[in-house]
């Protein structure tokens, strides 16, 4: 078990163990991935989305 807070995907619980204690399905974390004005592939990753001008 980690400190972080994490989240249920299904049935949008938030709860601090691996496993969703109402469903018993995994959780992932609640947080967005760190940003680094240095990302190398930053680029590529918006083309994927769309979000180029």
């Amino acid at each position: 078990m980690s400190g972080r807070l994490r989240r249920c995907p299904r049935d949008r619980t938030y709860t601090l163990q691996d496993n969703c204690p109402a469903c018993g399905g995994p959780t992932v974390s609640a947080h967005p991935a760190r940003f680094s004005p240095d990302d190398r592939y930053g680029k590529y990753r918006r083309e994927m989305k769309g979000w180029t001008r």
